[in-house]
């Protein structure tokens, strides 16, 4: 399955924007009786100010020519009444949109997160970390800044642009209609600008996570980059990511001012209309001069917050080529579903390949048609060359990937059928380069194992003991509350190794992998590895993948991989001759 996110935004039909609104709002239906609430509150603050030209050409029509300042004062202390409510209502969605946006940044990056720990190793072998990264942080905070600033003064713009444009038309409706003229070509050019803007946003978007990506990547091989002296090498992918970046930033901050000129030029259009008609109308003693000043300052009301909802519908462009970016992580499933219970095979072996076929793609098949079968608590030895498909087998038997075609039966079960915590629970993988978390060693031996979270650190340690590991323990100046930095050097690589093997044994698998587990520790710790491996119970497995070949002199059965075949390879010297021409064996 293609999890690449970059040719999934190539291929995918564009989504119009209201079915991208439609399925963002789906996500946040929680918030539904706050945004109800939220929107009545912006409408009632809408009408407020709506008012206050109304009464204002009132009280100059009826109270100012007259003379009458009772009347001016009266309807003055009504303006400051109806101002000081519009302020608070203007405070009370503030802070309830505010909320919203804060509440969905919260549930988006969280629905994100999990959706990515649903997915299979193959989704962030194709996609980079950085990209990721950006999409979690950076799209889902332009959807905040949207729905707890842009929103609010979005709906309220377009609430205060329909009031006024009714009394514009309910005062004088030739008037009205000549003011509202210009409008209808902002509308037709906005509908027409529109995917433009979005595009350009999305453009940005996505330079802006491969720049975040290549730092990321610059930042992890430092040392690399340091050994070889390539800073030009890393400085000159930069420089690339860093240009695009900047291009794309400009063809989006063209995008996203393009309107405000050109609705500035409209607005004054409308007010020029306004003026000649209104004074037209006066001079023919159709129209007052409190009237006049309420139509100014509706029109004003009018195309005001047309201006401002330039700027704020790039900001909603923006918002949804970000939701863009965000609902393709959302929309992804995994291709490593769990399957329901079949029928279990009596007396089946522990693992059995049945006619497996493997590619990562179309281009290439990996492993054809492999068939073998491993037996409870004996040790094989996977050996061969190095691409020959070991790791690529491993991975296999712990479900990181399935078949392209065939069975991985456990137990007499499809792999399939067992939920991540059965296989977690049954299967140990310890990698050549083993992830650790920032925390302490206790923190990482305990990662994902339920059974001895409660465990105080001398229980603790008498579990590592009895589980025959307290030589590897011992290692560690601090014992289990010794510091672990993920990327840091507070450990040697040897002993992060060591953590990654206590981790895996103290769940007590039934097969335990060791991919190359010993390549970065010494003799004398490899050798209290090797006996510890051998007071394992005796109901484990063990599969080792190993270029060196005394680790592979004890074991039981030994396969020997490549080009896409798993062969049993016989007597040891048998695996070393084959080892050692690197040659398929018929």
């Amino acid at each position: 399955m293609n999890y690449d996110l970059n040719q999934l935004s190539k291929n995918q039909q564009k989504t119009s924007t209201m079915a991208g609104l439609k399925k963002l709002l789906q996500l946040i239906a929680h918030e539904k009786p706050t945004l109800i609430i939220a929107f009545f509150i912006i409408i009632a603050n809408s009408a407020l100010n709506l008012l206050g030209p109304l009464i204002i050409g009132h009280t100059i029509d009826n109270y100012v020519q007259h003379k009458n300042f009772d009347g001016v004062l009266r309807n003055a202390a009504i303006l400051l009444a109806m101002y000081a409510t519009a302020l608070f209502t203007s405070y009370k969605q503030t802070t309830l949109m505010g909320g919203v946006g804060q509440r969905m940044l919260f549930t988006l990056r969280n629905s994100i997160f999990n959706k990515l720990q649903q997915l299979p190793v193959a989704f962030f072998n194709q996609n980079k970390a950085g990209d990721l990264i950006s999409r979690v942080n950076n799209d889902t905070d332009k959807l905040n800044q949207f729905f707890s600033q842009s929103l609010m003064q979005f709906i309220g713009n377009i609430s205060t642009m329909i009031g006024a444009g009714i009394f514009l038309l309910v005062i004088n409706f030739e008037l009205g209609a000549a003011a509202l003229a210009p409008s209808l070509l902002i509308l037709f050019l906005t509908l027409a600008l529109s995917p433009w803007i979005k595009s350009k946003n999305a453009a940005n978007l996505k330079s802006t996570g491969g720049l975040s990506a290549e730092i990321q990547e610059s930042l992890n091989n430092f040392k690399v980059i340091i050994a070889f002296n390539r800073r030009d090498y890393f400085r000159k992918r930069f420089e690339e990511a860093n240009t695009d970046n900047y291009k794309t930033a400009i063809g989006a901050g063209l995008a996203n001012n393009v309107f405000v000129p050109v609705y500035g030029l409209f607005a004054s259009m409308a007010q020029l209309i306004v003026l000649c008609f209104g004074i037209y109308l006066i001079s023919k003693g159709m129209f007052s001069i409190g009237l006049m000043v309420s139509y100014l300052s509706y029109a004003t009301n009018f195309y005001n917050p047309l201006r401002q909802l330039a700027a704020l519908w790039t900001n909603f462009q923006t918002a949804m080529a970000g939701w863009d970016r965000i609902s393709q992580i959302l929309s992804l499933e995994s291709n490593l579903p769990v399957l329901p219970a079949g029928v279990n095979e009596p007396d089946a072996c522990l693992l059995e390949f049945r006619h497996v076929h493997f590619s990562y793609d179309e281009s290439r098949e990996i492993l054809h048609n492999i068939c073998f079968k491993l037996e409870r608590g004996k040790t094989y030895a996977l050996v061969g060359p190095t691409g020959g498909g070991k790791t690529t087998t491993a991975s296999l038997i712990a479900r990181l990937y399935d078949p392209t075609k065939g069975l991985v039966l456990l137990g007499g079960k499809d792999i399939r059928t067992l939920t991540p915590e059965e296989r977690s629970q049954k299967i140990g993988f310890i990698l050549q380069e083993p992830f650790l978390f920032t925390g302490t060693v206790r923190d990482n031996i305990l990662y994902g194992n339920e059974l001895y979270k409660d465990h105080t650190n001398e229980q603790m340690e008498q579990v590592i003991r009895d589980a025959n590991l307290g030589s590897l323990l011992a290692i560690f100046e601090e014992g289990l509350d010794t510091r672990v930095l993920s990327g840091g050097d507070s450990i040697s690589l040897g002993q992060k190794q060591l953590i990654a093997f206590m981790r895996a044994v103290l769940r007590n698998p039934e097969i335990l992998i060791l991919d190359e587990a010993t390549a970065n520790i010494d003799t004398i710790t490899e050798r209290l590895l090797s006996d510890i491996l051998d007071k394992l119970p005796e109901s484990t497995t063990r599969v080792i993948i190993a270029h060196r070949l005394n680790t592979i002199e004890n074991a039981d059965e030994i396969f020997f991989v490549n080009s896409g075949e798993v062969i049993r390879a016989g007597s040891f010297d048998d695996a070393m001759d084959l080892l050692l021409q690197g040659k398929r064996v018929s």
